[in-house]
């Protein structure tokens, strides 16, 4: 079964009974740990028992591939059903995993860790076609994701957020789930669990500081200014931290989604600050000068150009086996050109 990211977290939550393996694949590497702990907890319910867990790597099938089914079939002492985590999955144990839907046995939960497995992917290919196995993709979160984090969050601890505050978070978190989590976390220990009162902006702000969210910014608006050697120096750091090149191609692009809204609302009759206010989140305000001076410069033809060439990047790297750093990269460096053309 292919299960679209937008019902994954539902999944984990609550899979398919008819799917007995599930792989747990993506670039958000925090997300794929969450999302396994959430399925893994379906079953076992936040008991630790040890009787009921199974905790290999993938190595560890490859060299023995009968350990899968033995695992699969193996009893809980206390007759409740057990889990089997296979962490760093591959297509190195495709050909293990496929034998075992074939002819599965036994009732308990398979859970597949991974990295970002291309649609080429041999394992990703057999989970999608099975009927009795699932595979969950783990991208990065997009605004409407994150906001929704980011509330639940809060409210576990017993906070809420302002709007400026709850625009900010959202606008400066993002590209790695359990990154996003640290950080509200830190946060709600900054304002005190059960405060009643709600977090402000500068609450936000004093808080969620120098994370990759902010390097995301960094270099969207050095792309949008032209300057190249600021790209690829953040790009560089960035790509070396880990930081997923799907989300940088997302914070790119939405950068430039932002830029032409404005253009559109002040060709509608308003003024540059008039259009600057309606978009949500709000512009930080210590962008507020260049994201205007940059929205004056770039005209409607070239930020479509731009859009395109970002999200044909973004569509390459999920749908191809094209390396995704030179795509991201490539991709970066065109707009930055144009950009750099439309300073002239």
């Amino acid at each position: 079964m292919k299960i679209q990211a937008g019902r994954a977290d539902a999944f984990a939550r609550s899979p398919d009974i008819k799917a007995q393996a599930v792989l747990v694949y993506g670039p958000d590497s925090g997300l794929v740990r969450e999302r396994v702990d959430a399925l893994m907890n379906s079953v076992l319910k936040g008991v630790a028992d040890p009787f009921c867990m199974t905790d290999i790597d993938a190595g560890t099938i490859k060299s023995d591939p009968a350990r899968l089914a033995d695992e699969a079939a193996a009893m809980a002492l206390t007759g409740a059903r057990r889990v089997v985590k296979i962490r760093d999955a591959t297509d190195t144990i495709a050909k293990t995993v496929e034998g075992f839907l074939d002819d599965a046995i036994g009732d308990a939960l398979l859970v597949f860790a991974a990295g970002d497995l291309g649609p080429r992917s041999t394992l990703r290919k057999i989970f999608e076609k099975a009927d009795n196995a699932a595979a969950l993709p783990c991208y990065a979160d997009d605004s409407r994701a994150l906001d929704q984090v980011v509330r639940e969050t809060l409210k576990e601890s017993g906070l809420s957020a302002e709007p400026d505050a709850l625009a900010y978070l959202v606008d400066h978190l993002g590209g790695d789930r359990a990154l996003s989590r640290r950080e509200m976390e830190k946060l709600a220990l900054y304002k005190g669990k059960n405060d009643g009162t709600a977090i402000t902006l500068d609450d936000a702000m004093a808080c969620v500081g120098d994370t990759a969210a902010f390097d995301l910014d960094d270099l969207a608006y050095a792309m949008g200014d032209g300057d190249q050697p600021t790209v690829q120096r953040v790009y560089g750091r960035m790509t070396a931290e880990g930081t997923s090149p799907i989300s940088i191609l997302t914070a790119a692009s939405r950068h430039v989604m932002r830029l032409h809204q404005v253009l559109g609302l002040r060709n509608d009759g308003g003024n540059m600050d008039q259009a600057m206010m309606k978009l949500r989140p709000p512009v930080f305000f210590k962008r507020k000068s260049q994201f205007k001076a940059q929205a004056g410069r770039w005209n409607g033809k070239l930020l479509a150009r731009a859009l395109d060439l970002l999200t044909t990047a973004e569509l390459q790297a999920k749908s191809t086996d094209m390396p995704m750093q030179a795509l991201t990269e490539r991709a970066l460096m065109q707009v930055t050109a144009a950009a750099k053309s439309a300073r002239r």
